[in-house]
């Protein structure tokens, strides 16, 4: 009982030091007109395991941060029809696969002529391929994400590659290539009956129940809430991941009348599972054990930036979009990917990936990060600009 009394008063302890330093650094940060997400990190670093120590844990503040991205995921998918998002990735799947490969390219051509290892430099070159889908999407007013032509893009875009990445990590865990084909082989058909699945709960299940309950919103909250992480459970256990889970789940209820209730209502509960996923990325972040490959990853993530905006600017000219809207895509997705820093992880657990891999992905990872936050909430409209004309929600 007594080691129970301490376990709760660490959690209640670590939650509210992690809160009162976000909302002091986040004052501190609007008041210097600095991007809020920024005030996070920082606060991570600030208070977490490698600055004051008050948080001496940072895995475990990134596993319940994670039912952010998770939320983030199952909102997205309530605002898209499935009609539109099997258009939807008709037309993203060669933009996303072109500029994946050109982002491969680059960044392994880097990594060889700064002498990183072979394998080092291939994990790195995957790992970084990909854009962040929180960061893409926390900086999108909601307006954009779900009415116009730039967030269905942005979307679809940004699914691709989650597919992707899972994939990659996928083949970091088979010994062979047909085991490579068979794994992913199974990906789909696992997707393909979740799908199916979800469709036929919400239709014989969740409907009904809500048509005869839905006068209690406590009650619309809780079940739409469980229906998320459900499918989000099932996803893990069946090899996929948390955040398809989810989206499926989103998915299945986009076809309901209620789903844009149900989104107004779930938004501020991902708003602060968001703020603990950001503060971890900075309790993570040890600036002790920096190295010249950490310094390698700074620079590169700098260059990596701006590859990726024309990449992608390119790109989606060439698939003949608007060219006003595309440098704007370009800025938004220039960053890389939470993706990459659990692909670096995983290759690590397999031993693909040595320390000085490891450092220069995270370096990379974590300066494209700050770079495009700040590039992006300076000249495009976001829900936490500090220019007034910019701040959309």
């Amino acid at each position: 009982m007594r080691d129970m009394q301490v376990n709760l008063d660490t959690i209640i302890f670590e939650l509210c030091a992690i809160v009162i330093s976000t909302a002091i650094l986040g004052t501190v940060f609007l008041y210097a007109r600095q991007p809020i997400i920024l005030a996070y990190i920082a606060a991570g670093m600030l208070i977490g395991p490698h600055g004051l120590e008050w948080i001496h844990n940072a895995e475990n503040v990134s596993q319940i941060g994670h039912l952010g991205v998770i939320l983030l995921l199952f909102l997205l998918g309530l605002n898209l029809q499935p009609r539109k998002l099997i258009r939807l990735f008709k037309e993203s799947a060669m933009v996303t696969l072109g500029t994946c490969s050109f982002f491969f390219l680059c960044t392994l051509g880097f990594g060889l002529a700064i002498q990183l290892a072979l394998h080092d430099a291939l994990v790195a070159a995957a790992a970084l391929m990909f854009s962040s889908t929180v960061i893409g999407l926390k900086l999108l007013p909601t307006t954009t994400l779900h009415h116009k032509r730039m967030g269905e893009i942005m979307t679809s875009i940004l699914l691709v590659q989650d597919i992707l990445a899972i994939t990659v990590i996928l083949f970091l865990n088979v010994d062979s290539n047909d085991g490579m084909i068979l794994a992913f082989g199974m990906l789909l058909l696992k997707f393909s009956l979740m799908c199916i699945c979800a469709y036929l709960g919400v239709r014989y299940v969740v409907l009904p129940l809500f048509s005869r309950f839905d006068v209690i919103q406590e009650y619309s909250f809780v079940t739409t809430l469980a229906w998320c992480l459900l499918w989000a459970e099932a996803g893990h256990q069946i090899g996929l991941s948390y955040e398809s889970g989810a989206f499926i789940a989103g998915l299945s209820i986009a076809v309901s009348r209620v789903s844009q209730a149900i989104s107004i209502h779930l938004k501020p509960l991902r708003e602060f599972f968001l703020i603990l996923f950001f503060f971890s990325i900075g309790a993570r972040m040890n600036l002790t054990t920096a190295n010249i490959y950490t310094l390698w990853g700074c620079l590169f993530g700098g260059i990596l930036i701006l590859v990726k905006a024309w990449g992608f600017r390119f790109a989606l000219l060439v698939a003949k979009e608007n060219p006003s809207m595309n440098k704007e895509l370009g800025a938004r997705l220039s960053q890389a990917s939470e993706f990459s820093l659990l692909l670096a992880y995983s290759a690590m657990t397999a031993e693909l990936v040595s320390q000085e891999g490891m450092m220069f992905i995270q370096a990379a990872t974590l300066s494209t990060f700050v770079i495009s936050t700040y590039w992006v909430v300076k000249y495009y409209p976001t829900p936490i600009s500090m220019v007034k004309n910019l701040r959309q929600d």
